[in-house]
């Protein structure tokens, strides 16, 4: 039998536009974390010739999604539609970014709505166990706080103060990517972006991972009556920019992706002991977090955190077997090119690459061929020496976990 060859031609009838807008919850005032965040909520509650609920209207009625995101280094808009209403309401995110109504009822209305979301989101132990942990790891740098922001700091907010912090939103500068041909590949007038680099004020200050004895300033701890363990070990890192950022997520999918991953094998193959484990290693513009969470039954609790502790050291010790380096990679890039089969998340990406100066067309896959084992090990040599540990749970077993952590670490 011969084989064949088949080409497929995507054909879309719907185009997207995403703008990165640079400064995200890095640029919040001190004391008034999550204030980007509101203005990032308003700026679709009304713009020049629409108020709330016709803008709202509009954009519904020619069955489109525009939606918002703030993140850490950057907010996002991304808008969708049909191809035949694009043109119609493309100009909507000019409008929204240059001309928004930014009322005090709807200021009002997202201030109770962030209230509310931040109040149901201490309800996740996860997310207490998390924000405890980037706490001591990132202290007052930016990357320290919740994008969200906090009760105590909303409540503080005024109508002038998201007024003052829009100034400051006019003159960051602004990117725009779109699979529509009518404005690919052009630069956005349509925002009169400032060409100047935006210079963000929140600088993460170079540091010695390998040189704070301080067990007591890597480790903290929450109690509550829970039948179940959550452990979050790990330290920041390096930028998305960094030669050393490649390695890094090798490691990730060593660790971490499918059920030949080692953290599967480790804690859920052989021994049975977690609900949930992983590695939670996003992309930043600055230093980014690389840690292994895991929830477990208090049981199993001290077990699993000596598994995970065994582990850490053999990370620090000894290198990566080929086989094993070979089989992270395929499944490394098997993710990219998962990624990059919806339009969303390509264009995501590189408008994010653009935020971050980075090339939009990053040889991801070329690059990762030249990764070894050796430099896999340095860079755990290089952050993962000085860990810094996040659990809650039971008082008690929290406490035996700490004079594990005395121990090993």
């Amino acid at each position: 039998m011969t084989k064949a060859h088949y080409e497929t031609k995507i054909s879309r009838n719907f185009s997207i536009a995403m703008v990165w807008i640079n400064g995200g919850s890095n640029m919040d005032i001190e004391e008034k974390k999550g204030i980007n965040q509101i203005l990032c909520s308003l700026l679709t509650r009304g713009c020049k010739g629409f108020e709330n609920l016709a803008f709202s209207e509009y954009v519904d009625s020619h069955g489109a999604e525009l939606n918002l995101e703030t993140l850490e280094d950057g907010m996002i808009i991304s808008l969708k539609s049909l191809d035949e209403h694009f043109n119609k309401l493309l100009p909507l995110i000019n409008l929204i970014i240059n001309e928004p109504i930014l009322s005090y009822n709807q200021f009002q209305n997202v201030k109770k709505s962030t209230i509310n979301t931040l109040k149901k989101d201490r309800e996740n132990p996860f997310n207490i166990t998390f924000e405890k942990w980037r706490k001591i790891v990132y202290l007052k740098h930016s990357y320290a706080y919740n994008s969200s922001g906090y009760e105590e700091d909303i409540l503080k907010i005024t109508h002038n103060d998201i007024l003052s912090e829009y100034e400051n939103f006019k003159n960051r500068n602004k990117y725009l990517i779109s699979n529509n041909l009518k404005i690919k590949n052009k630069s956005f007038d349509l925002l009169n972006q400032n060409i100047d680099q935006n210079k963000i004020t929140h600088k993460l200050e170079s540091k010695n991972y390998n040189n704070n004895p301080n067990l007591l300033n890597r480790f903290v701890s929450t109690y509550q009556k829970s039948n179940q363990i959550i452990l979050m070990l790990g330290n920041q890192t390096c930028p998305i920019s960094s030669h050393e950022y490649l390695p890094l997520k090798i490691l990730e999918s060593h660790l971490s992706y499918g059920m030949t991953s080692v953290l599967f094998k480790l804690f859920r193959e052989r021994k049975g002991l977690t609900y949930e484990v992983g590695v939670y290693n996003p992309c930043r513009k600055e230093n980014s977090p690389f840690l292994i969470y895991f929830s477990v039954s208090n049981k199993n609790a001290l077990l699993a955190f000596e598994i995970l502790s065994e582990l850490w050291r053999k990370l620090l010790s000894s290198p990566i077997i080929e086989k094993d380096i070979y089989l992270a990679k395929i499944k490394l890039k098997s993710s990219f090119l998962i990624s990059n089969q919806t339009l969303n998340e390509i264009l995501h990406r590189k408008i994010q690459y653009m935020g971050y100066s980075l090339d939009q067309n990053y040889d991801f896959i070329n690059k990762i061929n030249h990764v070894n084992s050796a430099d896999i090990l340095k860079v755990t040599k290089k952050y993962f020496k000085r860990p810094f540990l996040s659990i809650s749970g039971d008082e008690k077993i929290c406490n035996e976990i700490n004079k594990i952590w005395i121990r090993n670490f």
